[in-house]
């Protein structure tokens, strides 16, 4: 089933002249297995994480096979799977070429990834060294000249959100939802400027998933007993609020630096999955793991039940966590995502 995914987009992807490297930052959405190597809650180095993948192997990524930035580097022909930058077996060439920095459970704010006292906190770190993920010096000039050529990958926000916000008091002390909001695409902006400033060309920010349809936000509601697990609309609201100011925002920063950063929709896709059963995916309120309310994480074990196919499940393997994972066994929706969403015009 992975195989065939990965053919089907190889035939119908056109040719990448422009970028020669993809660097990710984000959480579990984009972590390939960073979490592997630090002491963290937040793990899935076991099965039936990767059932799907090459050769059955858990790697670290929160889903049943490849994560959404696997085909998109092989869509656009930089590499077949993007790599964890912890792991210290990495050749030269796939430093070169393109790393992850995310971390399951993090999220823009610090005081998300502090959630968890072993997190890996240099997932945000943009200096040339760390960004190449370099463990031998580089000549500064070829430094520069692969930051210009890269890609890079932003996708967090939800853990911000439903994990810190809404999961703990302190920050709803200090901050309204709007005012979070804000506070977080303030921490974006000066993101993306900083990776301006290291010279980089093209840049991308995922936006929020509606929210208030993700498995485990239902299950926690006291109120969906009584509206048959259905989405959630105020939270889903606040990720379309968002979504909105984080677009204005990135038009503002186009007009001064000439169309550098790209918004890809992660809220359309999604909404259209569950609402229109598009895609191919039907069963859209539960995930594939154990009874598909809740278990994420080491919550989803060996032990644990799964259902015999998770190409049909809007939210697979992983996604009864508080994620926006696809079940990416299959190609269905990984190819409309990235032609759609902006994605496609970023690479070509």
């Amino acid at each position: 089933m992975l195989k065939s995914g990965a053919q089907i987009l190889a035939k119908n992807n056109p040719t990448n002249k422009s970028v020669s490297a993809i660097f990710i930052f984000g959480d579990s959405t984009v972590d390939p297995g960073n979490n592997n190597y630090v002491q963290t809650f937040f793990k899935s180095n076991f099965l039936p994480y990767g059932r799907d993948f090459s050769n059955h192997i858990p790697t670290g990524r929160f889903t049943n096979g490849r994560l959404v930035t696997d085909y998109i580097a092989s869509y656009v022909g930089i590499k077949e799977n993007v790599p964890p930058y912890l792991d210290s077996t990495l050749s030269m060439k796939e430093l070169m070429t393109g790393v992850s920095f995310a971390s399951a459970g993090t999220g823009f704010d610090p005081l998300t990834a502090q959630m968890d006292s072993s997190q890996y906190h240099s997932n945000w770190n943009t200096s040339e060294s760390t960004l190449l993920g370099l463990r031998k010096p580089l000549e500064r000039k070829k430094t520069q000249q692969i930051i210009k050529r890269a890609a890079f990958l932003i996708s967090a926000g939800t853990n911000d959100f439903v994990v810190n916000y809404f999961g703990t008091p302190v920050r709803r002390q200090t901050y309204t939802v709007s005012g979070y909001s804000q506070f977080l695409i303030q921490i974006i902006q000066q993101l993306v400027q900083d990776l301006i400033g290291l010279g980089a060309q093209k840049i991308a920010i995922v936006g929020l998933p509606p929210m208030g349809c993700l498995p485990a936000v239902i299950t926690l509601d006291p109120n969906s007993i009584f509206h048959g697990r259905g989405c959630i609309e105020s939270l889903s609201s606040i990720a379309r609020d968002y979504n909105q100011r984080l677009q204005n925002v990135l038009k503002t920063i186009n007009n001064n630096n000439a169309n550098l950063v790209v918004y890809g929709d992660i809220y359309t896709p999604l909404i259209e999955m569950i609402q229109g059963r598009k895609f191919g995916f039907y069963d859209v309120n539960k995930g594939c793991c154990g009874t598909g309310l809740f278990e994420a994480s080491i919550l989803c074990n060996p032990d644990s039940p799964v259902c015999s196919d998770a190409s049909s499940m809007c939210f697979g393997m992983q996604y009864t966590q508080l994620k926006k994972h696809t079940t990416t066994s299959s190609s269905s929706f990984v190819q409309p995502l990235i032609t759609s969403s902006g994605i496609n015009n970023f690479f070509f």
